[in-house]
C-alpha cells in the first residue's frame, strides 16, 4: 500500500497544469490513426462515437479537466519512471497512471458488457492516452513535475520546458493539425508493423530514451531555432507514432 505521504508528494511533484501535446498535436495523431484504420474498425468507430473523427475525439480528456466528476481521472495522463529504473521497479500512483490506464482500458474494452456511454469514453480516454504517453515527458523522472518545473525561455518568452514540447514547438511551426498529420513521412509497412507490434512499455522506454535529448537545453536557457531544429524531427517521430499505434489498437479492438 502506498502511504498518504507519497500520495501527496507525487501530486506535488506531477501537478495536472498541462495540456498533453495541445490540440493540434493529439489532432494530428488522431488524424493519422484515422487514415490507418481498416474498414471494419472505421465504421464501428464511426457508428460508436456517432460521427465523431477521431481528431476530433483526441482532445475530449483534457477538455473534461473542468469537470469535477473527471478528477479521478488527472492522474491518468502520466507516469513517473526514474532514470535507472523500470516501470516494474517503481511504486505506483495508487490513483492509476498512463500505462496501467492504457492497459486496463483495452482490456474492459475487449471483455464488452460496457454501456454506450462507458464505452465511448474509454475509447476518448484511449485516443488522447496513446498520444500523451508518446510525448517523452509524460514519462517523468519524478524530479520536475514532467518539465513543468524547469524554467525556460522559449523565443524570449517565458514559458516551461513542458509547455515547449507540448505545444509550442507545434505551434510556432503555424500548421493546422490535418497539415501537420500530411507532412510526416509515410513509413514502410514493415515499419508499421514493427511500431504496432510494441508494447504500452515499450512505448513508455522510447520516451524515456529521448528524455536526455529533451532536457539538452542551452546555458541560458533560452530556447529558439536551434533547439526546434534539432528536435523537430523527434515531434514529428513521436506523433506519427502515436497515430499509427493508436490505429493498430483500435483495429485490434474494432477490426
Amino acid at each position: 500500500m502506498m502511504s498518504k505521504k507519497y500520495t501527496l508528494l507525487l501530486v506535488v511533484l506531477f501537478s495536472v497544469t498541462f495540456f498533453n501535446w495541445g490540440i493540434i498535436g493529439h489532432r494530428s495523431v488522431g488524424h493519422v490513426a484515422q487514415e490507418y484504420l481498416n474498414k471494419k474498425a472505421a465504421k464501428a468507430l464511426d457508428k460508436l462515437l456517432d460521427g465523431e473523427s477521431l481528431a476530433e475525439a483526441s482532445t475530449w480528456m483534457d477538455e473534461i479537466r473542468s469537470d469535477s466528476t473527471y478528477d479521478y481521472a488527472q492522474d491518468w495522463h502520466w507516469v513517473t519512471i526514474p532514470t535507472g529504473k523500470t516501470y516494474e521497479e517503481t511504486d505506483k500512483n495508487p490513483n492509476g497512471d498512463v500505462i496501467a490506464t492504457i492497459q486496463r482500458l483495452t482490456s474492459e474494452i475487449k471483455a464488452g458488457g460496457m454501456t454506450k456511454t462507458q464505452e465511448v469514453e474509454a475509447v476518448k480516454m484511449l485516443i488522447h492516452l496513446v498520444g500523451d504517453i508518446h510525448q517523452p515527458l509524460h514519462v517523468g523522472t519524478g524530479e520536475d513535475r514532467g518539465g513543468n518545473s524547469v524554467k525556460i525561455k522559449w523565443f524570449w518568452q517565458n514559458s516551461n520546458l513542458h509547455r515547449v514540447w507540448d505545444s509550442e514547438m507545434i505551434e510556432s511551426q503555424k500548421y493546422s493539425y490535418t497539415e501537420l498529420a500530411n507532412i510526416l513521412d509515410e513509413p514502410s509497412k514493415d515499419q508499421v508493423k514493427a511500431w504496432q507490434s510494441a508494447s504500452v512499455i515499450d512505448w513508455a522506454n522510447e520516451s524515456i530514451a529521448l528524455r536526455d535529448r529533451v532536457y539538452d537545453i542551452p546555458e541560458d536557457e533560452n530556447l529558439k531555432y536551434e533547439y526546434q531544429y534539432k528536435h523537430w524531427e523527434v515531434v514529428e517521430l513521436r506523433l506519427q507514432q502515436a497515430g499509427i499505434r493508436l490505429a493498430g489498437l483500435l483495429n485490434e479492438l474494432y477490426g
